[in-house]
């Protein structure tokens, strides 16, 4: 998957700072560097994208990295049973996301010099949301260049993510929130599992 030195692997240096940033444990780092370069025990990782549904429907993308489909297959589709959804055919919600490289920046951040050096990068959109806030999307082949040209002109994102990002969102509240919260947390905490989406947005007053 492009090497074990975040140097020379700009795809792997871009996931160190991702689990930097959320503080991911240093040991499930590590350990995922490993299954990326086929390092434990020798044994052959892949790459494995699943699809399914949450709560009421919403949509959820599970990246895997496994060396026995049929263990993780199983694992993720229990998940989905037990806490309220299903596991989909591949397809069925990836149409629901946009895959793009995105930059976000806090309000107060000037607008007008994102724009000007994300365009002149090759962004895609530059979006300014209610409270200021701006996003930056990207092809993901372009996200590196981007990201450079930013930081070159002394903009640094609150977060910096090839990303599938939801093409529109359903909010939960009450039980149905903490029951897909439920959900995506027991997703994440599989073994397997790299990265969970879904354009499920929290109210985090109901948890």
């Amino acid at each position: 998957l492009g090497g074990a030195d975040p140097n020379a692997n700009p795809r792997l240096r871009l996931a160190m700072d991702k689990a930097s940033d959320a503080n991911m444990a240093k040991d499930k780092v590590a350990n995922a560097i490993q299954k990326g370069v086929g390092g434990l025990d020798g044994v052959n990782y892949e790459e494995i994208r699943y699809e399914g549904y949450g709560i009421g429907g919403a949509a959820v993308i599970v990246d895997c990295l496994t060396d026995n489909r049929t263990r993780t297959v199983a694992e993720v589709r229990h998940a989905f049973s037990k806490y309220g959804g299903n596991l989909g055919t591949d397809g069925s919600v990836a149409f629901l996301f946009r895959h793009c490289g995105l930059l976000l920046y806090p309000p107060g951040t000037s607008e007008d010099r994102v724009m000007e050096a994300a365009i002149e990068a090759g962004a895609e959109d530059v979006i300014t949301d209610e409270e200021g806030g701006i996003e930056v999307l990207c092809a993901p082949p372009d996200f590196p260049a981007v990201r450079r040209a930013l930081e070159a002109a002394g903009l640094k994102a609150e977060v910096a993510e090839i990303t599938m990002k939801p093409v529109t969102e359903t909010v939960f509240t009450g039980e149905d929130a903490a029951r897909m919260q439920k959900l995506l947390d027991v997703l994440e905490g599989l073994d397997d599992v790299q990265q969970v989406y879904t354009n499920a947005v929290i109210d985090e007053a109901a948890l």
